[in-house]
């Protein structure tokens, strides 16, 4: 891990088959993005692991513990430590850094003073990762298949670049798609003004982030915007939607996955579950 991370990685035997990794899905991907769920599926068992969805996981309490009610995230907290069952898998991987550092950082601290949840919450955090970070430093995978031909620019996350490190692990991955173009942004680590609650909590300086951001997007001539948190990505494809903009955005999992059939983000009704062969099922 990065020298940003507040815990060490939970060292892991790896099991018959490959790692046992349990995906946190997230709120964003499950209620407006189902198809990353699906790409992060795919790239985890093409790089060798053996995953399981637990079924009963739900928010992580972010949104309540960035408002200050740290009663409801606390309580949350416990909740997706016995819903991931983290216990019985090697690692708790998700496509959102957002996520994952909430997990990382703030689930030790808020149940250190509970017996019953303080060691279970530090074993979760040491094994929990950010999608690409994980396939890039824990399993060190090079095996990406996909072929877009398109010219893109990546978006870094303020809570995985800052919170987790992540920066260079998705560009990695992405060198590994054939045809694809990467263009850099002026400002690729500004915020794009989402934020969580910030864009509710204070409008206008959220709407003047994103346009910096949209036009900072435009001015490379790319063609897609990829990201590895779907706020930030909802937020900025819908300000390109506003301004009239032909840039679509995407998130990383999709392109890396080969899974880029669905409308990009905002441009049309979202597709189901699909097969392993990327087909929708029926």
């Amino acid at each position: 891990m990065t020298e940003s991370a507040p815990f060490e990685t939970t060292p892991a035997t790896p099991s018959p088959g490959g790692p046992r990794v349990a995906l946190l899905v997230t709120c964003l991907v499950d209620l407006f993005r189902p198809p990353v769920g699906f790409a992060a599926l795919r790239l985890l068992e093409q790089a060798g692991c053996v995953v399981t969805v637990p079924e009963a996981q739900t928010c992580c309490g972010q949104p309540a513990f960035n408002a200050g009610d740290r009663v409801a995230a606390t309580r949350q907290a416990r909740f997706m430590v016995e819903a991931l069952a983290a216990e019985a898998v090697d690692y708790v991987v998700a496509p959102s850094g957002s996520c994952a550092e909430m997990i990382r950082a703030h689930y030790p601290a808020l149940l250190a003073n509970e017996p019953a949840f303080a060691v279970r919450a530090r074993d979760l955090a040491g094994k929990t990762h950010e999608l690409t970070a994980f396939l890039v430093d824990v399993l060190g995978w090079t095996g990406v298949t996909a072929a877009l031909d398109a010219t893109v620019t990546y978006h870094d996350t303020c809570s995985g670049l800052r919170g987790l490190g992540v920066r260079d692990q998705p560009r990695r991955l992405l060198d590994q798609v054939e045809g694809l173009s990467m263009r850099g942004l002026s400002a690729p680590e500004e915020c794009c003004g989402f934020g969580g609650t910030f864009c509710v909590k204070y409008p206008e300086i959220s709407g003047r982030m994103a346009s910096d951001k949209a036009e900072d997007v435009e001015a490379t001539g790319a063609e897609l915007v990829l990201g590895g948190d779907m706020g930030c990505l909802l937020n900025i494809a819908g300000m390109l939607k506003r301004r009239g903009s032909a840039v679509q955005a995407r998130h990383v999992a999709e392109v890396l996955a080969g899974m880029t059939e669905a409308p990009a983000i905002g441009e049309g009704p979202e597709a189901g579950p699909r097969g392993s062969d990327g087909s929708a099922k029926t």
